[in-house]
């Protein structure tokens, strides 16, 4: 595979500071590490570095939903405040947990709120959603949701009472055997942990710990790419570690692997539907994740007997997969389509229906008809302000569909928005989060 040659060609290409890669095929274990963890310290990258994996965390919190209901103490269709008593929004709705795994439950998914270190924090967590909004009716449709994680979090904590941390070292990094891994900063300092990397300038991006109140959605659980692997191959030994330990049942798998939502998206690479905390794509399933700085991109294709995980602090990260983790597949046989691209004569369109203001956590969207397309003006949140965002505009041409690709790459790619129409009228704003019309 030459993952090595790759991966040192491929980080120094498209400026990724660090990067590990670990690939599971024909029952051997093939990993590589380039670069370094932080460029202000210069400590080399090995194939036992840890990173931030971000949002992949979401497939190991579902897994220990799936285990509570494997052991009857959850009910999939059940309400949230079977639970959480004290759950609730800053609406009247009823909440199931399916919903919230589905990320279809409605209501605004980016709240990052910060309740403190202590091991009251999802509890605390819980309290500040009583003001979250409103963005679309339970089960309407999908709308990414870090927020509806976080209440799985803390169902799972309530439920084996104790954290969700020992409930993940516990139930999941034990039986798995999982040895290079960290939930708390105290734990990442044992290890060749990765700092983040920001800008062209690959400054160190200086909040290393994030919210632990968000700890179930993905803000710090950090793994060296090997233990994202090693989840994997219990996937695909029906839910049974290397040591004979059932994780979890075949049918329980089964279930997580099942479509229950669609994806208003650009189908290939980006998941057109979602399971029980999986993305679900054509060629297998998976996850991505992202922290300040670090991204993490995590396939398992079943009917090839192979998982590629493969994580980087900085940089170009999408050129990253596409000149090393997609050949790689490839190589093995699996169809793995490549970003999406803009057409090279693409159809101008009538933008009327698609015209006018959509709004939601991440801030304001505009939406004007720009060259027989569209222009999308951003006017980021304050949360989003203070995480690096900055207001923006992009042109955007026809791609397929209610679906438009901007013609410039962003962070590596070009990125893709798709209108969910109700008569006749963009009702809301896709982009893995529904933007609803202002």
């Amino acid at each position: 595979m030459e993952l090595r040659k790759r991966l040192d060609a491929a980080a120094a290409r498209h400026g990724v500071p660090g990067a590990g890669i670990a690939v599971w095929s024909a029952g051997e274990l093939h990993e590589a590490a380039t670069g370094v963890i932080s460029k202000d310290t210069g400590v080399e990258a090995t194939t036992d570095a840890i990173f931030q994996v971000g949002s992949t965390t979401k497939v190991w919190t579902a897994a220990l939903i799936m285990q509570l209901v494997e052991e009857g103490k959850v009910e999939l269709d059940g309400p949230v405040t079977d639970y959480l008593p004290e759950f609730g929004l800053g609406y009247d709705v009823v909440v199931t947990v399916r919903q919230l795994l589905s990320h279809t439950a409605g209501f605004d998914g980016d709240l990052f709120e910060d309740t403190g270190r202590g091991d009251d924090c999802l509890d605390a967590y819980l309290a500040h959603l009583h003001g979250a909004g409103k963005v679309h009716e339970p089960g309407e449709l999908f709308s990414y949701c870090n927020a509806g994680y976080v209440v799985l979090g803390a169902i799972v904590a309530r439920l084996r009472g104790t954290t969700w941390e020992q409930a993940v070292r516990d139930h999941l990094y034990t039986p798995l055997g999982v040895t290079h891994a960290a939930l708390l900063g105290e734990e990442a300092v044992l290890f060749r942990a990765s700092a983040g990397h920001m800008g062209p300038d690959h400054v160190v991006f200086p909040k290393w710990q994030m919210p632990r109140s968000n700890a179930p959605a993905g803000s710090t659980m950090c793994l060296a790419p090997r233990e994202l692997v090693r989840f994997g191959r219990m996937i695909l030994a029906g839910g049974v570690a290397d040591d004979g330990t059932r994780v979890l049942g075949q049918e329980t798998i089964a279930a997580m692997c099942e479509q229950q939502v669609e994806v208003p998206t650009v189908p290939g690479l980006l998941a057109g539907a979602w399971g029980l905390g999986f993305e679900l794509l054509d060629w297998g399933i998976g996850h991505d994740g992202g922290t300040p700085g670090q991204s993490t991109f995590w396939r398992i294709i079943p009917d090839r007997d192979i998982v590629i995980a493969m994580s980087g602090n900085g940089g170009d990260f999408l050129g990253l997969i596409d000149d090393v983790a997609l050949p790689v597949l490839r190589e093995l046989g699996v169809d793995a389509p490549g970003l999406p691209v803009p057409p090279a004569e693409p159809e101008a369109v009538d933008a009327t229906p698609y015209l006018g203001t959509f709004a939601g956590p991440v801030g304001t969207l505009t939406v004007v008809a720009e060259g027989g397309g569209l222009r999308v003006d951003l006017d980021p949140s304050e949360l989003m302000a203070s995480l690096g965002g900055v207001a923006s505009s992009a042109g955007y041409v026809h791609h397929s569909g209610d679906s438009f690709i901007a013609t410039e790459k962003e962070g590596g790619s070009h990125a893709t928005i798709t209108f969910v129409m109700r008569d006749g009228v963009a009702a809301f704003l896709h982009n893995s989060r529904a933007v609803a019309r202002a």
